[in-house]
This record gives C-alpha cells, sequence and structure tokens, in this order.
C-alpha cells in the first residue's frame, strides 16, 4: 500500500523518505506567481510575508488531475492507496481526493479525513505508515487512525490576529479590535466537524502558553506517556517556552519541534506556537 498525504501534515523531509509517504503539494499564490510549499523555506516564506504587507498571498489546493496522478502512479504496480489529508472543514483537498478517486480506475483508493491539521495530522499519517510496515491490513490501520483522530489534542495562540485578517479569515474590524486588546486566542479543531474554534482567549501569548498547557495536561492527564509535537512559525522563543511547559506539566515520552508549514503560515503570520498531543498507547505496538 503508498501512502499520499498533503504538505498541511508538516511532516519532516526525513519522515517523507523513511516511510516512503508521497506528499501532495498545496501551494501558495504570490503576486509574482504559484510556489510549491515544498519549494520554500520557512524563512524565507516569512520574509516575503512580512516584505508584501498589508497585502497577503493566498493559499490552493492540489487540483483533480494532480491527485489523480498521485493515484495513477500505484496503478502499474497494482499497489492500493490510503489519502490521508487535512480536515474537510478547514480545506477542499479531501473533497479534491474524492474526485480524484472516482477517476482513478483500476486503483484501491482508501481515502481519510483526518478532521485536523499539522502536526495532528502529521500523527495519523505516520501511523498509517508505521501500521503498514508492520503489516497491518486496511480495516485495523483504520481503527487505530479513528482512536488517534479522538484523542489527539491540538491547540495553537497568535501573536496577532492581523494574518486571519489579510486572508479575510476574520474581519478586519475583529482584527483591529484584538490588537487594541491585546487578545490571543487559543484555537483548536472541533472533532465532530474539523473546523477552528475557540477554546480561550488571553492577554499575552505567555499566558496563553500556560493555559494552553494545562488545557493538554488535563486532557491527557499528569501520568499518561505522551507523544508531544510544538510547532511554530518563526516564534523560536515561545516554541521553547511552550516545550518546557508541557515537560512540567505532563509525562512527554516522546517530543519533536517543527517549523509549520507555509501553506498554514499564510493564515497565521510568524508569530503561532502550538503544539499536538497524543497517548503513547496508540503507538506503542508500532514503533
Amino acid at each position: 500500500m503508498q501512502i499520499v498525504t498533503d504538505s498541511a501534515a508538516d511532516l519532516t523531509a526525513s519522515e517523507i523518505q523513511d516511510w516512503g509517504i508521497e506528499v501532495v503539494p498545496l501551494s501558495i499564490q504570490f503576486p509574482e506567481g504559484e510556489v510549491l510549499a515544498s519549494e520554500i523555506s520557512a524563512d524565507d516564506f516569512y520574509d516575503r510575508l512580512k516584505a508584501m504587507a498589508p497585502a497577503a498571498p493566498s493559499t490552493s489546493q492540489p487540483s483533480v488531475g494532480t491527485l489523480l496522478g498521485f493515484y495513477e502512479k500505484a496503478r502499474t504496480t497494482s499497489t492500493p492507496v490510503m489519502s490521508i489529508h487535512v480536515s474537510s472543514g478547514l480545506s477542499g483537498t479531501y473533497s479534491t481526493a474524492v474526485l480524484a478517486s472516482k477517476q482513478a480506475a483500476d486503483v484501491d483508493v482508501t481515502l481519510v479525513d483526518t478532521q485536523t491539521l499539522s502536526c495532528g495530522q502529521r500523527f495519523q499519517v505516520l501511523a498509517a505508515a508505521m501500521a503498514l510496515k508492520a503489516g497491518w491490513d486496511t480495516p485495523r490501520i483504520l481503527k487505530r487512525l479513528e482512536e488517534i483522530r479522538a484523542n489527539t489534542e491540538v491547540a495553537y495562540t497568535l501573536e496577532t490576529l492581523e494574518y486571519l485578517a489579510r486572508g479575510g479569515r476574520i474581519g478586519r474590524v475583529q482584527a483591529i479590535a484584538g490588537s487594541i486588546l491585546q487578545i490571543k486566542p487559543i484555537i483548536t479543531v472541533d472533532k465532530q466537524d474539523g473546523k477552528y474554534t475557540t477554546l480561550d482567549r488571553k492577554r499575552t501569548v505567555g499566558q496563553a502558553i500556560t493555559a494552553m498547557a494545562d488545557y493538554f495536561a488535563k486532557k491527557a492527564g499528569a501520568s499518561e506517556p505522551v507523544w508531544v509535537t510544538v510547532v511554530h512559525g518563526k516564534y523560536a522563543d515561545k516554541a521553547e517556552t511552550m516545550a518546557n511547559e508541557l515537560r512540567a506539566k505532563m509525562n512527554v515520552a516522546k517530543f519533536d519541534l517543527l517549523r509549520i508549514s507555509p501553506v498554514l503560515g499564510v493564515h497565521t503570520g510568524p508569530g503561532v506556537v502550538g503544539a499536538a498531543v497524543v497517548p503513547m498507547r496508540y503507538f506503542n505496538d508500532l514503533l
């Protein structure tokens, strides 16, 4: 079986290579032309984003033809495909994958809507790749992905609402009001509809980080061994603070610190920091 995902999963280059994962690129539309997320570094992206102010780039999902190309590559070896994508509540990528799978004659495509994004999506993709290597069949893999989806917590906060406003994700008036009041939202992805929802609001990023760490600790408990992935845009000091708070409040058995994908950074700006947490019991038989 071939695992296919998209660039919202925040996989590292070594993970893609080591597990043989195919990544369908999402793209960023700059005034001077389109750039695939895989073709621009995080630092270069944020430099270009800052230089564009007050304008903003946009993002676009892969076309049906692009996804179909990934599926048809598997036809030559009669390999089934498991296509695992960013939440359908946040992107049209999953819907496009559905259309492409219907056109992929003679290719067995299993579609998975992760109902999340970033490092939360990454957990599901890696679990599928690990389970495949361990010889699991498709129903068993899908059951494990459901368990991981139901038990993964994701949350992040933003230094500014400016970039959400630039991209039209919230109203300009709301963004200005939030900036004046110095509101730092704590955002998660609802497990029922896969859309953004606000958990809380704080006056400083430091307060938001503490609140997120408390939220994760309450959900997982202090003793449950967990896999923690902290992500940020260009906010390394706050990411380190986040990591320290989580280590102090949780039983962190496995830890990663990653940069968030530029296709997500379009809407958050460089001042984004957050994490995903999943119990290690869903990976102990796979690692």
